[in-house]
């Protein structure tokens, strides 16, 4: 009888982490770049009742007499399926449609990675223009480098090209490459990266090394669209369903333990 109050319990845990992740999807239905994220279950320990070869009159049995002690959260994994592209008035907007992800170098030196393309042009610590995000952080170039272009540049007329390479217009005002390309990375296990916040992933012995599209052939090239951005994958009519299921999963559960509380007072009347 005790077993079924942890069980129900194990369920109520189970299902409110779940509850945590839907939540935290709907919230993040308008951020830039954000990939939802799904709960993975799986069953705890059994205990056996009887063995296979026991039975009440000795006789042998097929199969055993096992119950179940409950459930927990297996992982919590995130999906990397493109969001929408949405239109932007900045110039300094872009969005990646492929499986690409964009550098940036963090404030402890690391690498990290993002879908997220919101950027701008800001003052280099030694002077020229650097392209960051909006943190502050250094865009990377694809030799890992901050992107840093000279003060002779006019911000408002570099433009990129679907390849990433950083364009300015010569003398007769035609967009030429001037030798900077917007590093793109891909990983081959993207749902082994660790979340870091601010729409920022960083690598794990999981995900794997990063790749860079610039020097592996091999790999399917990402474009880089200019004036847009990559809106969230989370589909709002998905999580209200799955929501509503994880509600009536936490009912049934809450169920299990007062129905289990209420025989548990049913057996301690008897001796009255």
């Amino acid at each position: 009888m005790v077993r079924s109050l942890w069980t129900g319990a194990t369920g109520m845990i189970a299902q409110q982490t779940n509850l945590d992740t839907i939540a935290n999807n709907l919230a993040n239905v308008n951020t830039t770049g954000y990939k939802s994220q799904s709960n993975e279950f799986k069953s705890l320990l059994y205990q056996t009742i009887q063995t296979e070869t026991t039975s009440a009159n000795g006789e042998v049995k097929p199969t055993s007499a096992q119950v179940g002690l409950g459930v927990r959260n297996a992982a919590i994994n995130t999906i990397f399926k493109q969001g929408s592209l949405l239109a932007s008035e900045s110039d300094t907007d872009f969005a990646i449609d492929g499986k690409g992800f964009f550098a940036l170098r963090g404030e402890d030196g690391n690498t990290y990675y993002t879908r997220n393309g919101s950027f701008q042009w800001s003052v280099a610590p030694n002077g020229g223009h650097m392209l960051c995000d909006s943190q502050g952080l250094p865009v990377q170039d694809s030799t890992g480098k901050d992107i840093v272009l000279g003060e002779q540049y006019i911000t408002s007329l570099i433009s990129i090209d679907k390849d990433g390479y950083v364009m300015y217009p010569d003398a007769n005002n035609n967009p030429q490459r001037i030798g900077v390309t917007i590093g793109l990375f891909q990983f081959n296990n993207p749902g082994g990266l660790k979340r870091e916040g601010d729409s920022l992933f960083s690598q794990t012995a999981a995900s794997g090394q990063p790749l860079n599209e610039a020097t592996n052939p091999n790999l399917p090239k990402s474009n880089v669209i200019q004036s847009y951005l990559e809106g969230s994958n989370v589909n709002v009519a998905d999580e209200m369903v799955n929501m509503i299921t994880t509600q009536r999963a936490y009912e049934f559960n809450s169920k299990i333990i007062t129905t289990t509380d209420t025989m548990l007072e049913e057996a301690n009347n008897l001796r009255r």
